[in-house]
């Protein structure tokens, strides 16, 4: 049974050059106990999706309800199982890590001997024990967004929003918030995760729906997405970026598609239907041609693939004109 259900949502906002939609006609149903990853770009309608949900504000057509709850007509009773971690920490720099979390223990009345007691238990759990005394303001940007996915934790969610929890961490911080997620779903708890990164998706969803133009436009696990596109691709980088050319030529030959020149002028991928074979045969014939490599393989089709397969774009490319289409309010 699906926990979290909205049907047809949209949102629009006024702008002085008029109406700007963020949301078109967006469908999502999210069952109990599982991770949905919400994946797109920025301005895809990720956040927004997100803010609706959690009753920060209301659609301009549609329907949305947790738990049974409608988030429009009873927003309150909605606040009551939903824990919110958003893109930037909400937390109060001169507080410190203890006292953020017993804040938020005393804002949703859990009395002050329960607020100290679960504000500890929280400081243990993400591993802050010796920063818990310091004032947040002299925390790295890994342990901010420790310290806010734990202020979102404090009541036990049933339900649990992170609206691209790792945006701007570094690789070893990233990681290390991955583990932190991935044990909290083992105990049941539902997940609508946001995020532009494709590998942050494949690794802690049960499930993604992708999203671009503020449409839901695929559904599936990582591998059913995958499989969309089928194939395996061969990819090669060039020690001269002069034989790129006749690499390409050669690429195209055994590939069931066009090859794409990297842009460094020296990588080129091509995809192929039998991957072994074909990695042999464009070896050998890069070796006959006397074409240097650094490096030659074969890999499995990424979720960047699929997003470019189903928009015509990679994520990443649009990030700068999106800021446009999502308004922050």
């Amino acid at each position: 049974m699906a926990i979290i259900e909205a049907q047809g949502l949209k949102k629009t906002y006024s702008s002085k050059s008029g109406p700007v939609p963020a949301l078109d006609g967006m469908d999502l149903s999210v069952p109990q106990g599982t991770v949905k990853a919400l994946l797109g770009p920025n301005g895809a309608g990720k956040t927004t999706v997100v803010k609706i949900l959690t009753t920060l504000i209301q659609p301009t057509a549609g329907t949305a309800h947790i738990d049974g709850i409608d988030v429009v007509r009873d927003p309150k009773a909605a606040r009551r199982i939903i824990g919110v971690s958003g893109q930037y920490s909400a937390v109060d720099e001169n507080l410190t890590g203890f006292e953020n979390l017993d804040m938020v223990g005393r804002l949703y009345h859990l009395g002050a001997r329960e607020s100290r007691r679960r504000a500890q238990e929280l400081i243990d759990q993400f591993e802050l024990t010796e920063a818990g005394n310091r004032p947040v303001k002299g925390f790295s940007g890994g342990m901010r967004r420790r310290i806010d996915l734990a202020g979102a934790l404090v009541i036990n969610p049933k339900i649990l929003f992170l609206d691209e929890p790792t945006t701007g961490l570094d690789p070893r911080s990233r990681l290390s918030l991955w583990g932190i997620i991935k044990e909290l779903v083992r105990d049941g708890t539902t997940l609508l995760l946001t995020t532009q990164y494709l590998e942050e998706a494949d690794q802690l969803s049960d499930d993604i729906t992708v999203i671009d133009g503020g449409r839901a436009i695929a559904e599936g696990t990582a591998d059913q997405l995958k499989a969309q596109i089928g194939g395996h691709r061969v990819v090669v980088s060039l020690v001269d970026a002069a034989d790129a050319a006749s690499a390409r030529e050669i690429l195209g030959r055994h590939g069931s598609g066009d090859p794409v020149v990297g842009g460094d002028g020296r990588s080129i991928e091509v995809t192929v239907n039998e991957g072994p074979r074909a990695l042999q045969y464009i070896l050998s014939e890069l070796g006959e041609r006397g074409i240097e490599l650094h490096d030659a393989g074969m890999r499995r089709p990424s979720l960047d693939d699929v997003f470019l397969q189903l928009t015509g774009h990679r994520a990443e490319d649009t990030e700068e004109a999106s800021h446009q289409k999502e308004p922050a309010a």
